[in-house]
Protein backbone atom coordinates (compact mmCIF):
# COMPACT_ATOMS: atom_id res chain seq x y z
CA UNK A 1 0.00 0.00 0.00
CA UNK A 2 2.87 2.17 0.49
CA UNK A 3 4.48 2.09 -2.54
CA UNK A 4 1.47 2.44 -4.57
CA UNK A 5 0.17 5.85 -2.59
CA UNK A 6 3.90 6.84 -3.40
CA UNK A 7 3.92 5.48 -6.94
CA UNK A 8 0.64 7.96 -7.64
CA UNK A 9 1.76 10.70 -6.16
CA UNK A 10 5.52 10.57 -7.83
CA UNK A 11 3.10 9.88 -11.57
CA UNK A 12 0.37 12.63 -10.47
CA UNK A 13 3.54 15.20 -9.46
CA UNK A 14 5.60 14.98 -12.20
CA UNK A 15 2.97 14.66 -14.78
CA UNK A 16 1.39 17.82 -13.01
CA UNK A 17 4.99 19.65 -13.41
CA UNK A 18 5.31 18.20 -17.22
CA UNK A 19 1.71 19.64 -18.27
CA UNK A 20 2.58 23.07 -16.33
CA UNK A 21 5.86 23.56 -18.57
CA UNK A 22 4.34 22.59 -21.42
CA UNK A 23 1.35 24.89 -21.34
CA UNK A 24 4.11 28.14 -20.33
CA UNK A 25 6.02 26.81 -23.40
CA UNK A 26 3.03 27.09 -25.55
CA UNK A 27 2.72 23.52 -26.49
CA UNK A 28 -0.16 22.32 -28.46
CA UNK A 29 -2.43 19.82 -26.85
CA UNK A 30 -0.67 16.78 -28.01
CA UNK A 31 2.44 18.15 -26.65
CA UNK A 32 1.52 19.15 -23.58
CA UNK A 33 0.16 15.50 -22.83
CA UNK A 34 3.79 14.15 -24.64
CA UNK A 35 5.37 15.83 -22.30
CA UNK A 36 3.32 15.26 -19.59
CA UNK A 37 3.74 11.10 -19.86
CA UNK A 38 7.54 11.61 -20.64
CA UNK A 39 8.35 13.45 -17.06
CA UNK A 40 7.21 10.66 -14.81
CA UNK A 41 8.12 7.91 -17.07
CA UNK A 42 11.05 9.12 -18.67
CA UNK A 43 13.49 8.32 -15.18
CA UNK A 44 12.40 4.37 -15.25
CA UNK A 45 13.40 4.31 -18.92
CA UNK A 46 16.58 5.80 -18.21
CA UNK A 47 17.14 3.54 -15.77
CA UNK A 48 16.85 0.66 -16.85
CA UNK A 49 18.76 1.16 -20.04
CA UNK A 50 21.83 1.84 -17.55
CA UNK A 51 21.74 -1.12 -15.96
CA UNK A 52 20.39 -3.47 -18.45
CA UNK A 53 17.02 -4.17 -17.23
CA UNK A 54 13.93 -4.60 -19.79
CA UNK A 55 12.54 -0.88 -20.68
CA UNK A 56 9.28 -2.56 -21.38
CA UNK A 57 8.60 -3.52 -18.01
CA UNK A 58 8.07 0.61 -17.30
CA UNK A 59 5.54 0.59 -19.43
CA UNK A 60 3.35 -1.99 -17.11
CA UNK A 61 1.86 0.39 -15.63
CA UNK A 62 -1.74 -0.24 -15.42
CA UNK A 63 -3.96 2.06 -13.36
CA UNK A 64 -0.40 4.58 -12.92
CA UNK A 65 -0.62 5.54 -16.70
CA UNK A 66 -4.21 6.49 -16.38
CA UNK A 67 -3.53 8.52 -13.45
CA UNK A 68 -0.92 10.88 -15.77
CA UNK A 69 -3.54 11.00 -18.67
CA UNK A 70 -5.84 11.98 -15.90
CA UNK A 71 -3.60 15.04 -14.48
CA UNK A 72 -2.12 16.04 -17.30
CA UNK A 73 -6.37 16.90 -18.74
CA UNK A 74 -7.07 18.42 -15.49
CA UNK A 75 -3.68 20.63 -15.85
CA UNK A 76 -4.66 21.80 -19.73
CA UNK A 77 -7.94 23.21 -18.30
CA UNK A 78 -6.42 25.36 -15.58
CA UNK A 79 -7.41 29.38 -15.95
CA UNK A 80 -3.97 31.42 -17.62
CA UNK A 81 -3.01 32.45 -14.10
CA UNK A 82 -3.01 29.38 -12.45
CA UNK A 83 -0.46 27.91 -15.22
CA UNK A 84 1.81 30.72 -14.74
CA UNK A 85 1.76 31.19 -11.37
CA UNK A 86 2.24 27.12 -11.00
CA UNK A 87 4.99 27.82 -13.17
CA UNK A 88 6.95 29.70 -10.71
CA UNK A 89 5.79 27.40 -7.80
CA UNK A 90 7.03 24.03 -9.88
CA UNK A 91 9.49 23.78 -6.96
CA UNK A 92 6.95 21.62 -5.45
CA UNK A 93 5.25 19.35 -7.33
CA UNK A 94 9.06 18.65 -8.27
CA UNK A 95 10.42 18.00 -5.17
CA UNK A 96 7.28 15.48 -4.75
CA UNK A 97 8.03 13.65 -7.91
CA UNK A 98 11.78 14.30 -6.93
CA UNK A 99 11.91 12.27 -3.88
CA UNK A 100 8.96 9.54 -4.82
CA UNK A 101 10.83 8.45 -7.60
CA UNK A 102 14.22 8.37 -6.15
CA UNK A 103 12.90 5.79 -3.36
CA UNK A 104 11.10 3.96 -5.89
CA UNK A 105 14.59 3.48 -8.15
CA UNK A 106 16.65 2.37 -4.79
CA UNK A 107 13.80 0.03 -3.82
CA UNK A 108 13.89 -1.62 -7.80
CA UNK A 109 17.73 -2.02 -7.37
CA UNK A 110 17.40 -3.44 -4.02
CA UNK A 111 14.89 -5.74 -5.44
CA UNK A 112 17.28 -6.82 -8.45
CA UNK A 113 20.08 -7.66 -6.19
CA UNK A 114 22.06 -4.52 -7.10
CA UNK A 115 24.93 -3.37 -5.03
CA UNK A 116 25.05 -0.18 -3.12
CA UNK A 117 26.43 1.61 -6.29
CA UNK A 118 23.77 -0.20 -8.21
CA UNK A 119 21.15 1.34 -5.60
CA UNK A 120 22.70 5.03 -5.80
CA UNK A 121 22.87 4.97 -9.48
CA UNK A 122 19.13 3.79 -9.88
CA UNK A 123 17.78 6.45 -7.17
CA UNK A 124 19.87 9.26 -8.45
CA UNK A 125 18.22 8.17 -12.54
CA UNK A 126 14.97 7.61 -11.42
CA UNK A 127 14.57 10.69 -9.53
CA UNK A 128 16.37 13.27 -12.14
CA UNK A 129 15.73 11.78 -14.83
CA UNK A 130 12.18 12.80 -15.05
CA UNK A 131 12.75 16.33 -14.64
CA UNK A 132 15.86 16.41 -16.64
CA UNK A 133 14.10 15.01 -20.11
CA UNK A 134 10.96 17.44 -19.42
CA UNK A 135 13.44 20.32 -19.22
CA UNK A 136 15.17 19.27 -22.30
CA UNK A 137 12.10 18.58 -24.54
CA UNK A 138 10.86 22.15 -23.25
CA UNK A 139 14.61 23.94 -24.42
CA UNK A 140 15.22 24.97 -20.99
CA UNK A 141 18.59 24.65 -19.25
CA UNK A 142 17.97 21.35 -16.33
CA UNK A 143 17.78 22.34 -13.45
CA UNK A 144 19.72 19.14 -11.85
CA UNK A 145 22.89 21.38 -14.03
CA UNK A 146 22.49 24.39 -12.70
CA UNK A 147 20.11 24.96 -10.04
CA UNK A 148 19.54 24.72 -6.23
CA UNK A 149 20.94 21.25 -5.09
CA UNK A 150 18.87 18.59 -7.04
CA UNK A 151 20.26 15.38 -7.45
CA UNK A 152 22.06 15.10 -3.73
CA UNK A 153 19.19 14.55 -2.62
CA UNK A 154 18.39 11.65 -4.33
CA UNK A 155 21.43 10.44 -3.69
CA UNK A 156 21.41 10.26 -0.51
CA UNK A 157 18.10 8.49 -0.66
CA UNK A 158 19.91 5.96 -2.48
CA UNK A 159 23.00 5.92 0.16
CA UNK A 160 20.66 5.63 3.35
CA UNK A 161 18.66 2.53 1.50
CA UNK A 162 21.82 1.34 -0.30
CA UNK A 163 23.82 1.43 3.07
CA UNK A 164 20.60 -0.63 4.60
CA UNK A 165 19.89 2.80 7.30
CA UNK A 166 16.44 3.07 6.09
CA UNK A 167 14.34 -0.14 5.48
CA UNK A 168 12.24 0.34 2.49
CA UNK A 169 10.06 -1.94 3.83
CA UNK A 170 8.97 -0.38 6.66
CA UNK A 171 6.09 2.14 6.14
CA UNK A 172 7.12 4.73 8.20
CA UNK A 173 10.67 4.34 7.56
CA UNK A 174 9.64 4.70 4.14
CA UNK A 175 7.28 8.03 4.59
CA UNK A 176 9.88 9.40 6.58
CA UNK A 177 12.44 9.55 3.86
CA UNK A 178 10.42 10.57 1.23
CA UNK A 179 9.74 13.64 3.07
CA UNK A 180 13.01 14.30 4.19
CA UNK A 181 14.08 14.26 0.58
CA UNK A 182 11.34 16.86 0.11
CA UNK A 183 12.01 19.18 2.60
CA UNK A 184 15.67 19.15 1.72
CA UNK A 185 14.87 20.25 -1.77
CA UNK A 186 12.33 22.67 -0.95
CA UNK A 187 15.19 24.20 2.04
CA UNK A 188 17.73 24.44 -1.00
CA UNK A 189 15.48 26.07 -3.29
CA UNK A 190 13.89 28.46 -0.66
CA UNK A 191 17.46 29.29 1.15
CA UNK A 192 19.78 29.35 -2.44
CA UNK A 193 21.62 26.12 -1.56
CA UNK A 194 24.41 25.30 -4.49
CA UNK A 195 27.16 23.00 -5.09
CA UNK A 196 30.42 25.65 -5.97
CA UNK A 197 30.58 26.18 -9.15
CA UNK A 198 33.35 28.26 -11.34
CA UNK A 199 32.07 31.72 -12.31
CA UNK A 200 33.87 31.73 -15.47
CA UNK A 201 32.03 35.90 -16.08
CA UNK A 202 34.07 37.15 -12.38
CA UNK A 203 37.03 38.88 -12.54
Amino acid sequence: MTWEILNILAVSAFAFSGAIVALNERYDIFGTFILGIATPFAGGIIRNIALDVPVVHVWEQGYLFYVALGTIAIVYFFPKTWVMTWDRWNIYPDAIGLSAFALQGASFAIENGFPLGGVIFAAILTGVGGGVTRDVLAQRRPMVMHQEIYAVWALMAGLLIGLGWIDIESAWQTYMIFLLVIICRVASFHLGWHLRFRDLYRL
